[in-house]
């Protein structure tokens, strides 16, 4: 009910925008979101929508840009001086990274609702049509023959997620420990093959390479994927467990301030939590918020248990113990070399 709230009075917000002064003409305006990979299909349509929007209630014509990539490396473009008024990145930790540099405000996660994530996501199985290797769970693509495509979680938050989404579920065996949960990613990376940067490259390396035989998918990017790239070509596998992954947005403030576009930037985030964007999120495959939109989208999106990272720590634990330079993945991915 918080939430529902919440998501109204942004959406008033949203559509109380401070008309233009009589007789001032409308200037042109633009934004650039840098996001993630698989979000492309998805802010294409949220940016035409959100301009139309913006139009409608007295604003300036806008233009919205946006710049896709690893979530990681995307990070690192911002804190390198790409000029992004917003993010809408993978993982928490990528921003956090810029708010330790202080591009944007602490306490960022606290503006929008539902600590700044619009909508949710998990990691799922991609696999051929008919799944000939009979994977149907983490247990399965362990075993010999078996090559897994993901993206290298050192810059993809793709890669990050399917990393955690693997690690809980072996750290929730029967008897499951942290040294046998690192036990099992070990050997689950000695079947990855390739790391592609970022989630989108790992699609294409399973889809149109056909490298592979499962790839550990976003669920939006599995189900464009199998309804929309390769019609008839792949299954969905949802495994036992996976992880509720939470892709989060901000604006940055520093360059928000210097380019005098921050009211245009919130009400672009807030946009985001309006049913209309709700609806283009639910429809890219994207899990919405807002429980109206959710229950007309119930039937597209299975019940799947997942693990929540607070669980183990938080991002703010598991980014440095895991990722970080001669953490965790950097000890098992050379050791399995």
């Amino acid at each position: 009910m918080l939430i529902m709230k919440r998501l109204r009075l942004l959406a008033s917000v949203f559509l109380a925008a401070i008309p233009l002064s009589h007789g001032m003409a409308a200037s042109p305006k633009s934004l650039l979101n840098v996001s993630y990979d698989p979000t492309r299909e998805l802010y294409k349509d949220i940016n035409t929508q959100f301009a139309v929007a913006w139009k409608q209630q007295g604003g300036d014509d806008v233009t919205v840009k946006t710049s896709h990539g690893g979530s990681g490396a995307q990070a690192r473009s911002v804190l390198d001086g790409l000029q992004a008024d917003v993010v809408t990145l993978g993982i928490a930790s990528d921003i956090d990274a810029l708010a330790s540099k202080g591009l944007i405000a602490t306490g960022w996660a606290d503006r929008l609702p539902n600590h700044s994530v619009p909508y949710t996501s998990t990691i799922v199985f991609l696999v051929r049509h008919g799944n000939p290797k009979g994977l149907h769970d983490w247990s399965d693509l362990v075993h010999d023959g078996v090559q897994v495509i993901t993206p290298n979680p050192k810059t993809s938050s793709g890669g990050r997620w399917s990393y955690i989404a693997a690690y809980l579920w072996a750290l929730n065996q029967p008897n499951g420990d942290e040294a046998k949960a690192e036990a099992y990613l070990k050997l689950l990376y000695q079947h990855v093959p390739i790391l592609d940067t970022g989630a989108r490259g790992a699609t294409n390396s399973f889809v149109q390479r056909g490298a592979g035989d499962v790839l550990l998918a976003w669920e939006d990017e599995a189900l464009l994927a199998a309804h929309d790239l390769g019609a008839g070509q792949f299954d969905i596998v949802y495994p036992s467990s996976s992880v509720k992954a939470e892709p989060p947005v901000a604006v940055v403030d520093a360059v928000v301030k210097t380019r005098g576009t921050q009211k245009l930037a919130e009400a672009y985030l807030r946009f985001l939590y309006t049913p209309e964007g709700q609806e283009i999120e639910a429809r890219h495959h994207y899990r919405p918020i807002d429980p109206a939109v959710a229950a007309r989208h119930r039937a597209e999106f299975p019940e799947l248990k997942t693990y929540d990272v607070e669980s183990i720590g938080g991002w703010k634990v598991l980014q440095p113990k895991h990722f970080g330079d001669g953490g965790i993945f950097d000890t098992i991915y050379t050791a399995g070399k």
